[in-house]
């Protein structure tokens, strides 16, 4: 139309040729902070900034905006703004990348680290989970297993170090059959594998590619580190690196523990934990196979923690309880038992005959650990198998000392599932002998 005002041209952004030698760090288009907002518009509405990072100043007074690595090839700038490429050795995270979770923090610097080699695969191979111990990440098994992995050499595990906050990286493999438990596990990134982890105060050390730690049996520990053990002198039959034994010592109050373990390298950690805890003149450590401890009539307490089942332990710890005196002993089994039927449960939930304890006291479920506990004594194979053993130990007692002993059951603890109907659970028993009349 005649007359009619034409628009003038808008600068469009042009392909920008990359200079060769690109500068070590995150790089990053700087320019005068008067362009930064329009560079940095233009770098998002090609999808070429690395949003993972925010603007931030470089010297020389300008302003840089991060960009994707794999995309410097595409990089498009309006004509009209200045520009340079450079590395940032220290980029500032932007505040949703503050935010972000761990798994999403770590899967977004190995997809930076891949580049355009990045795929669905590797996605699904980047773990969502793992352990720590201080600045030391220990993965799953199945963690990183795609063949591209193996590509990266280093550069992989110090990648996954920095995105977890972590120095040290080692990966999980399969228990060993070995009777004792040993880990294969692989230390990636670091000169040794010694940690150390805080449970309700104590503090245990130990090598993760040497030792198995079990947060799984924190309930029970727990629960030992409230027992009234003040004055008492207890054998642990497998003490392992100190799960049970450092309970007893710092927080149950025990005078003294003999510790017995067979493994040298939760021997070594046992003994570097108790130091740690300023316990050490109150235990003795007792090296090699429990079953052929030399230790007679001298505890108030045993601890049996060894699972699927202790019983081997069994004619042990009745040689080491006090003769005269007797004591308890805390015997760990895996029981199998069928599911409570929801009847039973209500019955009990009702106050019927089922959820009594003794002489038909009931007791409500919050004096035993809550409903856990409530299932447990509606389960008539943990019944069973707790007034079997009691039969069982009370016959080696009287067949040791050559007069009769009365074991009775104090409390059934589940310590947690291993399989379907498959359960962990620690038989509190209390042996005395009978006085003559």
């Amino acid at each position: 139309m005649e007359g009619a005002a034409v628009p003038a041209a808008v600068p469009t952004a042009v392909p920008a040729a990359v200079p060769t030698g690109v500068p070590t760090g995150v790089p990053a288009l700087a320019t005068e902070p008067r362009f930064a907002q329009r560079l940095r518009q233009c770098l998002e509405a090609e999808r070429l900034r690395d949003e993972r990072f925010g603007l931030q100043p470089v010297p020389g007074g300008r302003v840089a905006v991060p960009v994707l690595p794999e995309k410097l090839s595409q990089l498009c700038v309006p004509p009209e703004v200045p520009w340079e490429l450079v590395g940032i050795q220290e980029p500032v995270p932007c505040r949703a990348a503050r935010r972000c979770s761990p798994a999403r923090r770590l899967r977004d610097e190995l997809r930076r680290l891949l580049g355009a080699s990045w795929t669905a695969e590797l996605e699904r191979d980047v773990p969502h989970a793992w352990q720590r111990h201080g600045d030391l990440v220990l993965l799953s098994e199945d963690s990183f297993s795609a063949a591209p992995w193996q590509a990266l050499g280093p550069a992989l595990w110090e990648t996954v170090a920095s995105a977890l906050g972590a120095r040290r990286v080692a990966r999980r493999g399969r228990v060993a059959a070995d009777g004792m438990r040993s880990p294969r596990v692989t230390l990636l990134l670091g000169q040794h594998g010694w940690v150390e982890h805080v449970d309700n105060g104590i503090r245990y050390t130990f090598d993760v590619t040497k030792c198995m730690f079990s947060p799984g049996n924190i309930s029970e520990k727990l629960r030992v580190a409230s027992l009234p053990c003040a004055g008492e002198v207890l054998v642990d039959l497998y003490a392992g690196i100190g799960y049970f034994t450092l309970p007893f010592l710092v927080h149950a109050g025990a005078a003294f523990v003999h510790a017995c373990e067979w493994n040298s390298h939760a021997v070594e950690a046992l003994h570097r934990s108790l130091v740690l805890n300023g316990v050490r003149d109150r235990c003795r450590i007792h090296r090699g196979d429990s079953r052929q401890l030399q230790l007679r009539d001298v505890a108030d307490r045993v601890n049996l923690g060894l699972i699927p089942s202790s019983e081997e332990g069994w004619p042990v710890a009745c040689r080491v309880l006090k003769k005269d005196t007797g004591g308890v002993l805390h015997i760990h089994h895996n029981v199998e038992a069928r599911p409570a039927p929801q009847s039973a449960l209500l019955r009990a939930e009702r106050g019927s005959p089922e959820a009594a304890g003794p002489a038909g006291e009931a007791r409500r479920p919050a004096e035993h650990g809550g409903e856990q506990a409530l299932r447990a004594r509606l389960r008539p194979e943990w019944h069973r198998w707790a007034e079997a053993t009691a039969t069982r130990i009370q016959g080696l007692l009287a067949e040791l000392h050559g007069r009769p002993w009365r074991c009775s059951v104090l409390h059934v603890e589940p310590v947690k599932s291993y399989a379907p109907h498959v359960h962990h659970l620690v038989l509190d028993l209390e042996c005395r002998p009978v006085l003559p009349v």
